[in-house]
Formats: C-alpha cells, sequence, structure tokens
C-alpha cells in the first residue's frame, strides 16, 4: 500500500521529466508566419486577377479555387505535410488545409480505386463539415428572423 502512494507522488514527476517541452513562442510564430503567407498569396492572385481586368467578387472567386488547386497539387506531392509539419496550425486556414484534409483521406484509399476508394473517401471529411454548416446555417437563420 505505501508503495503504491509512493509511485501516486513520483507520476507527476516523472511525467514533466519525459514529457517534451512546449514552445509555445516559437510555434505561435510559425503558425502566424505560414498563415500569413498563404493569406497574402490569397491575396497576390486576387490583385493579379483584378489587374487583368476580372471584377473584385470574381477575382476573389478565382483566387480562393486557385488556393484549393494549389493546396490539392501540393498534397498530393507531400509538399503540403512538410509546410504543415512546420507551420502547424497555420498551415490550416480553413481553405487550403480543408482541402489537404479532404485529399489525404482520399490519397489514402487509392489502392480501392478511384471510385470506391478515391471518390468515396473525399467525402469521409467533407460530409461532417457540410452537414454542420448546414445545421449551423439553420439555427443561424432562426435566431436572426426571432431577433
Amino acid at each position: 500500500m505505501a508503495n503504491i502512494k509512493q509511485l501516486k507522488n513520483e507520476y507527476p514527476q516523472i511525467v514533466k521529466e519525459h514529457s517534451p517541452k512546449n514552445k509555445v513562442m516559437i510555434n505561435s510564430a510559425k503558425a502566424f508566419l505560414v498563415g500569413g503567407a498563404i493569406c497574402t498569396i490569397g491575396q497576390g492572385f486576387t490583385e493579379i486577377y483584378k489587374y487583368y481586368g476580372m471584377a473584385k467578387d470574381d477575382a476573389q472567386m478565382v483566387s480562393t479555387v486557385t488556393l484549393i488547386l494549389l493546396s490539392a497539387i501540393f498534397t498530393g506531392f507531400n509538399i503540403y505535410d512538410n509546410i504543415g509539419k512546420f507551420g502547424g496550425a497555420g498551415a490550416a486556414i480553413p481553405i487550403t488545409g480543408f482541402a489537404n484534409a479532404m485529399v489525404s483521406s482520399a490519397m489514402e484509399f487509392k489502392k480501392e480505386g478511384y471510385v470506391y476508394g478515391m471518390g468515396a473517401k473525399l467525402f469521409t471529411i467533407a460530409g461532417p463539415v457540410i452537414v454542420f454548416g448546414a445545421i449551423a446555417s439553420v439555427v443561424a437563420g432562426i435566431i436572426f428572423y426571432f431577433v
């Protein structure tokens, strides 16, 4: 019984010694830089598209599609994973991070075929997000209607 009490007292110290140290400031700076770089690239695409004559709304839409396409391509060539390892949460910006998550889950099942493997697994991630978005928009609409 005394041995168990001694282990309970020693366990937090053992965990503290063996746990990796958090580098919050460095990780936050990396996330800020990577996320900011992705946003800056997206804004750059918008400005380029506007320069070549697109309306602002159209340029924003096309730059969003461009970021999604680049994210999917970079995921396919295993470049986005390296960006994610360096930038952490900064690489999980909603548009590019979501595209990365969808393509990654689909690539895991490539050997099962393009329809039953990759095609079906694309919606493993997308399905819950779409359902949550639809439910959240209904709730927001009801609140907006009554307020």
